[in-house]
């Protein structure tokens, strides 16, 4: 996988340099930082900004890209043993999805699991949730309901996110929960939402349509750790 600017590479380098293939560097860094990138055991390969420009079909690199091994896909029955799992129902914005991973890791979660899609651009994810796709668990399972019925089957309590639901500050959660985001756009099915055992909303102080899902998945996520 291809990935590339400076905030995503240079957390892979602190926390996994061992999945860097090959470092690729298209503008002139400090000389001890670049003794220190040569100790850590991948190959450097310094390329004009052009070229680095074609790699990336013209993003903004900031002069890094790399090489780096594939991400590795989990089964997301193994999640049924956790605490708190995420799921995504429809999701398809990978700026999204990448910025709720990054905060799904950084609260917490156990386990990610992608609904209502066939597959994902991994290399766009681990990009935009800045490298911490690699420290989550993450499963992408077709049929939603198939995930649901698991999860309960495995004794979670499963909450989904509406404006209409009960304010999660009053929410008594259980030990092993499951929190449902729905799509951009639509949000959850009404299919979906009927079979969860309830539902949560983030009351505002002043009235407002709604939140960006991941701003309004932060918040719950938060709200629903221990």
């Amino acid at each position: 996988m291809l990935i590339y600017a400076k905030q995503p590479i240079n957390y892979i380098i602190q926390n996994h340099p061992n999945k860097i293939k090959r470092l690729y560097l298209a503008k002139e860094i400090d000389k001890k930082e670049y003794s220190r990138l040569m100790k850590m055991g991948f190959e450097i390969k310094r390329i004009p900004s052009d070229a680095a420009g074609a790699m990336c079909k013209n993003a903004s690199h900031q002069g890094m890209l790399a090489d780096v091994e594939a991400y590795g896909l989990h089964d997301y029955k193994t999640f049924l043993n956790y605490e708190f799992v995420l799921v995504l129902s429809g999701l398809t914005d990978v700026g999204n999805i990448g910025a709720i991973i990054r905060t799904a890791y950084a609260l917490g979660v156990d386990g990610v699991i992608a609904c209502g899609v066939k597959s994902l651009p991994l290399e766009a994810i681990v990009r935009t949730s800045t490298g911490a796709l690699y420290d989550t668990p993450f499963a992408i399972e077709t049929n939603v309901h198939n995930v649901l019925n698991d999860l309960k089957m495995s004794g979670f309590t499963t909450y989904g996110a509406d404006m209409g639901g009960k304010d999660i500050r009053e929410v008594t959660l259980k030990p092993k929960r499951a929190l449902f985001l729905g799509s951009e756009g639509e949000g959850l099915s009404a299919r979906v939402s009927s079979k969860l055992d309830e539902i949560v909303s983030i009351k505002m102080a002043h009235a407002f349509d709604s939140l960006n899902v991941g701003a309004a998945g932060a918040i719950l996520m938060d709200r629903m750790r221990k």
